[in-house]
């Protein structure tokens, strides 16, 4: 009796049947799935914790100290954000961004998905395999080696680009040199090693429109391009906007080509935000104010992209 009473929790319950149903809960398909998934996602959560919202909210809290890194940390408030507004140089690093982005999402896209209708409409498909895997190579290879060689190709005085220029009496262009020349070149490294992705998308998103949809267009007497614009172009809205976004995205942190070719010169006609923040972060050691500057940046990327949800609703098909 003494032994069958200490098997008894107070409330009268039997603690081998708790753990018994304990161990069978956690042998269960559902508790296993669940586990499994939550261990999967370890790799991703510990990654974001560590590589994006540790430092979001370090540089939320460096932004309102002044701070060098050998220095001790004052809090100043929000003085950085006020020298914002008067700080001539971030207003032009503002505008050359925008330049950038604007330039970006429509060139990139632009030719794009023109070349991504091309290859789904007039190529054979060996050859257009081979091409696509051509265009969307670039896209693998890392900016900093693209700037090297766009450098090289772009110089003054030898460069391939300036030679077949000269052939058809152009003369030798100043690419890296002059403010135009450099904003162009960083323009041109940017479209040539991005435009892959957003073509290998492109590409996807045509081959899942019907062909009889359009080709009942053409029975009805439509041209090629009114059903481009009318039919294929609705049905595509989708990969479109996420081009559209990913893009304004990444022209906003472009910084690798910067550095390489035109090192935000002359002056500061090719210089982004994103090289500005590095600079006063690592060569001036304006950690504060850098830190100010990049999280106005990360709320403008966030508002852009808000807008840009905002206004699916209006020009996105959603078939």
């Amino acid at each position: 009796m003494a032994n069958a009473a200490d098997a008894r929790s107070p409330n009268g319950s039997s603690w081998p049947s708790r753990g018994a149903r304990l161990l069978a809960w956690l042998r269960s398909d559902r508790v296993y799935e669940a586990l499994n998934g939550y261990l999967f996602i370890t790799p991703v959560v510990l990654g974001f914790l560590v590589f994006f919202l540790g430092p979001t909210i370090a540089a939320i809290g460096l932004s309102f100290t002044d701070y060098e890194p050998l220095s001790e940390v004052s809090f100043i408030g929000v003085d950085n954000y006020v020298r914002m507004l008067s700080d001539v140089r971030l207003h032009t690093v503002y505008v050359n961004s925008f330049v950038y982005m604007v330039a970006a999402v429509v060139l990139m896209n632009g030719i794009a998905l023109g070349l991504a209708y091309f290859l789904n409409k007039r190529l054979p498909r060996v050859l257009r395999y081979v091409l696509r895997s051509a265009y969307f190579f670039p896209s693998m290879v890392a900016l900093v080696y693209v700037a090297i060689i766009w450098q090289f190709l772009l110089t003054k005085d030898g460069g391939v680009v300036n030679y077949y220029l000269s052939l058809v009496g152009l003369g030798p262009i100043d690419w890296l040199g002059s403010g135009i020349g450099a904003v162009t070149s960083v323009i041109i490294v940017d479209v040539w090693r991005n435009t892959g992705l957003a073509l290998i998308i492109f590409l996807a998103a045509l081959q899942d429109v019907p062909d009889e949809v359009t080709e009942a267009a053409r029975i009805d007497g439509a041209s090629e391009w009114r059903t481009f614009r009318t039919i294929v172009i609705p049905l595509i809205s989708p990969a479109i906007f996420l081009n559209a976004t990913l893009t304004i995205i990444g022209s906003l942190q472009i910084f690798e080509s910067i550095l390489i070719l035109t090192r935000g010169g002359p002056g500061d006609s090719s210089r982004s935000v994103v090289f500005y923040v590095y600079e006063k972060g690592f060569q001036s050691f304006e950690m504060g104010y850098a830190s100010a500057i990049s999280i106005t940046l990360f709320g403008v990327i966030i508002v852009l992209t808000l807008l840009m949800f905002r206004a699916r609703r209006r020009w996105v098909h959603e078939g």
